[in-house]
């Protein structure tokens, strides 16, 4: 798994301890119609695909922490609450238009193609595509207008993080 290496994006809170108002304010916090914050969206994002499938267990979900810690430089504390919410938000929320929009506007084109690897990880992390994870992931490079190919670069990207052939 080592293969895959995420760059920190600059909108992303640094590691160091801040209060409950400063994390709010780096974008943990969700908005009263879901998550307002592209780490936030992202992490809903992550788990929609996870349950699609109709099974959403303990694998997907250390999967999506793992993704998560690494690429925004979470703590464990800052990390669970945001799995929490997430995982509300996801069993609330009825559209990833929501979650997309804020993805879209607050990451460039480059940032987006790699979120799309993460998703594409997510989508296999249980060894199997299902066609509803698969047909989730192809809207949602739609909605981040990331062309076709440079999701099927993703995709094959995903894999080789994963070890799968």
């Amino acid at each position: 798994m080592g293969k895959c290496q995420f760059t920190r994006l600059p909108w992303e809170p640094e590691r160091k301890n801040t209060s409950a108002w400063e994390r709010r304010a780096q974008g943990l916090e969700r908005g009263p119609s879901g998550p307002t914050a592209p780490t936030a969206a992202a992490a809903a994002l992550f788990i929609e695909c996870a349950v699609l499938d109709g099974g959403y267990d303990d694998s997907e979900r250390r999967l999506i922490a793992r993704l998560l810690a690494e690429r925004f430089g979470l703590f464990a504390d800052d990390l669970e609450n945001l799995m929490m919410e997430s995982e509300e938000a996801v069993n609330q929320s009825v559209e990833l238009y929501g979650f997309t929009r804020v993805l879209k506007n607050a990451l460039s084109q480059e940032e987006r193609i790699e979120l799309m690897t993460m998703l594409w990880q997510v989508v296999y992390a249980d060894g199997k595509l299902h066609d509803y994870e698969a047909n989730l992931a192809r809207r949602v490079a739609g909605l981040l207008h990331i062309p076709d190919k440079e999701s099927g670069v993703a995709r094959k990207k995903a894999l080789e993080c994963l070890d799968i052939n």
